[in-house]
């Protein structure tokens, strides 16, 4: 079937997840000391992908240096498309092309999702309709304010965000769905990239011109978790998410816990964190420093953290000399 390759979009600035994507660039972030670039790699990886491409450009020499690392670690070839301008969704591949030339198809996952996805499905799926290009999409989450990617009755995206591509045929009823931040793409969809203008992207000026062309767009659907780890609520959300066992590690081939010491509500405390207080549902990382008195609940504590004696981080992000409140998260 050819070449399946794998390309992560990491070069945004990450400005909701701030203050701690001032200092690591936000696919870089650990989820349960695991960078996320990691865990969609690894998705890559169990779907066949032996070779990737990363965009940077926030905090680029670590974004790369993170890509790197965890693509050794799983046996992929990474290369990275450095941006000196962001180039947006659709510009990013007409940036990285030479790194995608050979490829039967192309995976091109949002790096900032942490998503149970099938790829080998959808690439199946893919391949089978014959599109230019197939959107993962999903239930719309009751209550969300996400654009909607509009499907027709046989399967194909007609209309983005309710103005992009060309609407329903003949009156046809479309139906809603969120997209998860993750394509499959045909090679010759690169050919749709306009050169002008250079940041461009990839679902208002791209999509709109394959539907109107034969193949078309296409839809695949599939539910399952999903989280952006857009704020610090959702990326604290993700973090506990994974402790409590509602990510199903076995999709990404990971264990991010593997020899942790588990404790009240399935707390997880590195090796070689020194504790001295109290930890509940929270994650703590390798050399952490919990003093006397201290209270952790419902946080994620980075590697190298101390809390003082008597402190209390609960509903929190920890850091090195930071703090981020994250109340919203559950």
């Amino acid at each position: 079937m050819g070449e399946l390759v794998g390309m992560i979009l990491c070069a945004g600035l990450g400005t909701r997840l701030r203050p701690l994507t001032e200092s690591v660039p936000k696919p870089a972030v650990p989820v349960c000391g695991v960078p996320l670039v990691r865990w969609n790699l690894a998705l890559l990886a169990r779907a066949g992908v032996r070779r990737a491409v990363v965009n940077t450009h926030h905090l680029a020499g670590p974004m790369a240096d993170a890509a790197r690392d965890a693509a050794r670690a799983l046996g992929i070839d990474v290369a990275v498309s450095h941006e000196r301008v962001i180039a947006g969704t659709g510009g990013a591949l007409r940036q990285a092309r030479p790194h995608l030339e050979g490829a039967s198809a192309i995976v091109l996952v949002n790096g900032d999702v942490l998503f149970d996805v099938d790829l080998t499905e959808a690439v199946r799926v893919h391949r089978w309709a014959g599109g230019r290009a197939t959107m993962v999409l999903a239930p719309m989450p009751p209550g969300a304010r996400y654009a909607a990617v509009e499907v027709d009755g046989s399967g194909w995206v007609r209309r983005i965000a309710g103005k992009y591509g060309p609407g329903p045929r003949d009156g046809e009823e479309l139906r809603p769905f969120h997209f998860t931040g993750v394509h499959v793409l045909s090679p010759g969809l690169l050919d749709d990239v306009p050169s002008v203008p250079f940041e461009c992207d990839i679902n208002r000026q791209v999509y709109p011109r394959a539907m109107e062309r034969a193949g078309g767009v296409r839809a695949y659907l599939q539910g399952g978790y999903w989280n952006d780890l857009g704020t610090p609520e959702r990326y604290l959300a993700a973090s506990l998410d994974v402790l409590d066992g509602t990510v199903p590690l076995a999709r990404f081939g990971l264990d991010p816990l593997a020899g942790f010491t588990r404790g009240e509500g399935g707390a997880a405390v590195h090796p070689t964190a020194e504790v001295q207080g109290t930890v509940a549902r929270a994650f703590v990382g390798a050399g952490a420093r919990l003093g006397p008195g201290c209270t952790v609940r419902e946080a994620v504590i980075w590697d190298g953290t101390e809390i003082g004696a008597g402190e209390r981080v609960e509903r929190a992000i920890a850091a090195p000399g930071l703090r981020v409140k994250a109340e919203a998260a559950s």
